[in-house]
């Protein structure tokens, strides 16, 4: 077992006041939300999308806290919440695709590429279950630090009949509707969220333990919102409160409270949906936070919001359904390594140490919340089973402009999720400074792009800057050998893929 202390991007920081009294802590993460979702502007400036969809709480939020405009994930669900638990980069737990059923693959099949036998059974607080990551997560660390620890909504970390796909051996002293399905039945109550009048689940993505508001005319989110109420109406403190909805998972169900305001707006049926679904998030993001406002508890409560992986603006080979986002100004969306399948909006609130509406542009990754979450509970030192490659974000808070040298971060995507696409894998990619370098296995050629410069990466630099994209193969190549990642294979040959410096 090794011992980890507190990594903060290799800098020296004082525990903040606030930290040092545990302060409550609540994580808002969204399914497939786009970086540009919303009525706040991530970019340097207004895009389509901002003027579309109305969050007001998420200006609410921004305005007294700091926006993170280049916060990364993995560009598919399951990875990115198993890097959120354990601190792991995805290439060393090897939860790279998402995860549903015990011990089957959810890659699409392939002619050409023998896929990898991945960790599709997900994470394990214990060992001894085969292709899982077996770890200690940051939720079991704060409980044993006297957090009352409470989850709600979509959980997505490990498969059916694992360990890993409850909650409550994770870390969680509550769970409201966790369970291994990656994405909502149905959000309507009018359908039992994905159960039959007789209380039988009609798919595996049937949400759990929400029984006293079936036909009752509740939308997912408002009933997952109320919970999440109810549990901290009982909570003790400090607690932590991972607030975890599907939406903006499809189906892109309609909720009746604000769907006709889009279409009154000229949007099409499916453009409206999708628009409600994200004003009743950001409604739930509201009414957290003037429950904390009316108990007195904002000036004691962290508040950080996030995105699971891009926005879904891509058809895949099993929904044929009309597109109604675009990730614009970013290229491509969720299962792509592009900047749109990876890139996410990300807010934190901390009173005190958080600037009101300030901005830090420093790249960051999923894997730093780890760390970070574990530095804002005044939690210096932790023992646990797995390597922690996350870096705390909380210097940050404090300070910006920090850039962090010799910093980079990787993305390895060894399997298929969707039809082929701009950017969907398998691919590995690093980002190092501004510059980002895509390697795709199936035929060893690299795409380099300047995001400073080309945030929707439409100019490929590789033949212009060979230097470049062999200091950058270099790197990813050392690191991937380094966690024992893994690849695919050629099935003409049985060999497997070259790793991106051995080209």
């Amino acid at each position: 077992m090794n011992r980890f202390a507190l990594i903060s991007f290799g800098l020296a920081a004082a525990v903040p006041a606030m930290a040092q009294r545990h302060p409550n802590i609540v994580l808002f993460m969204v399914d497939d939300m786009g970086w540009e979702d919303s009525s706040v502007p991530f970019w340097s400036q207004p895009v389509p999308n901002n003027g579309l969809y109305e969050t007001p709480n998420m200006e609410r939020l921004a305005s007294q806290g700091m926006m993170f405009t280049q916060a990364y994930a993995s560009s598919i669900s399951s990875p990115s919440r198993c890097s959120l638990l354990t601190g792991a980069n995805a290439a060393r737990h090897r939860v790279t695709n998402w995860t549903l059923n015990r011990d089957e693959s959810t890659d699409i099949p392939c002619d050409t590429l023998a896929l990898p036998d991945w960790n599709y059974n997900g994470i394990s607080p214990v060992g001894g279950v085969n292709n899982t990551f077996p770890c200690k997560t940051f939720v079991q660390i704060l409980r044993e630090n006297g957090y009352h620890t409470i989850h709600c909504g979509k959980a997505h970390f490990g498969a059916i009949g694992t360990p890993g796909e409850d909650p409550l051996r994770l870390g969680f002293d509550v769970n409201i509707a966790g369970h291994a399905g990656g994405g909502p039945a149905s959000y309507l109550s009018e359908d039992n969220y994905g159960h039959a009048a007789d209380g039988t689940p009609v798919s595996a993505f049937a949400i759990p333990g929400l029984e006293k508001y079936w036909d009752s005319g509740t939308f997912l989110t408002e009933a997952l919102t109320q919970e999440a109420l109810a549990a901290l109406d009982t909570a003790s403190a400090p607690f932590f409160l991972y607030m975890a909805h599907y939406a903006v998972h499809v189906p892109i169900d309609r909720d009746p409270r604000f769907f006709q305001k889009y279409l009154d707006k000229g949007m099409s049926e499916k453009e409206a949906a999708y628009a409600a679904l994200i004003e009743g998030m950001d409604k739930s993001l509201g009414d957290l936070m003037d429950w904390l406002d009316a108990r007195g508890l904002a000036d004691d409560t962290v508040v950080i919001f996030m995105s699971d992986n891009g926005g879904y603006c891509t058809r895949t080979w099993w929904r044929d359904e009309p597109l109604y986002t675009q990730n614009y100004p970013l290229n491509s969306g969720k299962g792509s390594a592009y900047e749109g399948g990876i890139r996410e909006p990300m807010i934190v609130r901390w009173p005190g140490v958080a600037n009101p509406g300030s901005r830090c542009a420093t790249p960051l990754i999923i894997e730093d919340f780890f760390p970070a979450i574990l530095e804002i509970a005044g939690i210096r030192s932790w023992n646990v089973p797995q390597k922690v490659d996350g870096k705390s974000f909380v210097p940050l808070l404090r300070n910006p402009s920090r850039r962090p040298r010799h910093r980079f971060m990787v993305w390895n995507y060894p399997n298929i999720w969707g039809d082929p696409g701009p950017g969907i894998g398998p691919t590995c990619t690093i980002r190092m400074g501004d510059w980002k370098l895509i390697h795709y296995y199936a035929d060893g050629h690299d795409e380099l792009f300047n995001i400073a410069e080309d945030i929707g990466e439409t100019v490929n630099l590789a033949a212009e800057r060979p230097r470049t994209v062999k200091r950058l193969c270099r790197r990813l190549g050392r690191y991937l050998r380094k966690v024992d990642a893994q690849r695919p294979s050629l099935v003409r040959t049985g060999a497997p893929c070259p790793w991106p410096d051995e080209m």
